[in-house]
């Protein structure tokens, strides 16, 4: 039985001390990392505390206290130093637009987790299974910007990193075993360099679920109403979503409400909210509806290639293969290969391995598995 007690941390918030432990750091072949932000809280959110795990210490970095983070940039871009997170998109993203904190060798348990046909790949679920750790998830919402930090608090934020690096070995020897590893080390490669995915000037309703179907003066509607949100949520220091919801403003979107009675049959819009910003909300959508015609906004439209009769068959004689592998390697078939990858290299139609090199999306580890045999399989569809 292993011992549960709370593992021991430093919390680090000056400055001067975030300097004295570089070293440390800086010595090390890998760290397991995490991050605690606030953005079920703010308007903007932010990066709240940066969780460090060497073999020896368990840092908790408070970025609200160290002015200056800058010391841990060439820690993060050390390929010599292995990185360690969980489901690191969100948290590559938040370190690059927080601090200009770029990650090179990264190593993610998620991915490597997917790689092994692992169904349960949260990290409570890992933990559990690995180290009989039971981790209690209400602290994922609760307000990391919030002065001073509870002990329960950080004790969470530290036992989400001290096994990261134990738990990195087991599945790295796991995927050593199955010929897998340089798979997972490709992937991390390419997750590595994601960034934040807001275009400057880019109107609202581009990043809004269910925009792309709306016609030319609806989308003005919703333009207008997500522009009165944002203010509204700048001006609260509040999230988007305590302001309005997604649902909320896409059945406001298509009744187009022209009094407070007619919002009054929206379900999830409170009297409260009526009485606070109904009469903005109505204004918004007159202002949509008068909008000339020349003036109304277009979704753009992606690039979309029609798939022909032949890439059609291609499409369905690789989606079973795909699933006839993932049932062979006890993965989920999308770890194989992607549906978007699918249908690339069946409009691509490669006849040798060379030529999956220059599909788009197609990873190097994929043609090196299995480049020879979906060549074959495309030979023979036609």
């Amino acid at each position: 039985m292993m011992n549960h007690t709370p593992p021991e941390y430093i919390l680090v918030e000056k400055d001067a001390d975030l300097h004295r432990l570089m070293p440390e750091l800086q010595g090390e072949a890998a760290i397991g990392v995490d991050l605690e932000a606030d953005s079920m809280f703010h308007y903007q959110e932010k990066v709240c505390l940066v969780q460090i795990a060497t073999q020896r210490l368990n840092l908790l970095i408070d970025p609200l206290s160290v002015e200056d983070l800058s010391p841990l940039a060439p820690v993060f871009a050390d390929r010599r130093i292995r990185k360690v997170f969980h489901g690191a998109d969100y948290d590559i993203r938040s370190l690059y637009r927080d601090f200009g904190i770029e990650v090179h060798s990264l190593f993610d348990t998620q991915i490597a987790a997917r790689f092994l046909g692992i169904r349960e790949i949260s990290l409570a679920s890992l933990l559990h299974e690995n180290f009989h750790i039971s981790s209690d998830k209400k602290y994922q919402k609760k307000d990391w910007s919030q002065r001073p930090l509870t002990t329960p608090m950080m004790q969470y934020a530290v036992q989400d990193i001290c096994y990261l690096l134990a738990l990195a070995s087991i599945l790295e020897k796991a995927l050593k075993q199955k010929g897998l590893l340089f798979c997972v080390e490709e992937e991390c490669e390419l997750l590595s360099a994601v960034r934040a995915n807001s275009p400057k000037n880019a109107p609202f309703f581009i990043s809004f679920k269910g925009a792309a179907r709306l016609d030319p003066r609806s989308l003005a509607v919703l333009e207008n109403i997500l522009l009165l949100r944002d203010q509204l949520a700048r001006r609260r220091d509040s999230p988007h979503f305590k302001v309005l919801g997604n649902q909320q403003i896409m059945e406001i979107v298509q009744r187009k409400p022209l009094s407070r009675f007619d919002l009054t049959g929206i379900q999830g819009i409170s009297p409260r909210q009526i009485d606070h910003m109904g009469d903005a909300l109505i204004e918004k959508v007159r202002d949509g509806l008068r909008l000339p015609d020349a003036a109304l906004p277009v979704y753009p439209k992606k690039a979309f290639q029609r798939l022909g009769s032949k890439e059609t068959a291609r499409v369905k004689a690789l989606r079973g293969w795909r699933d006839r592998m993932g049932d062979a390697w006890g993965v989920d078939p999308s770890v194989i290969c992607t549906n978007s990858q699918m249908q690339e290299i069946a409009i691509a139609a490669p006849q040798h391995t060379g030529d999956m090199t220059a599909i788009k999306d197609v990873r190097k580890w994929q043609v090196t598995l299995f480049g020879r045999e979906i060549c074959s399989l495309l030979k023979d569809v036609g």
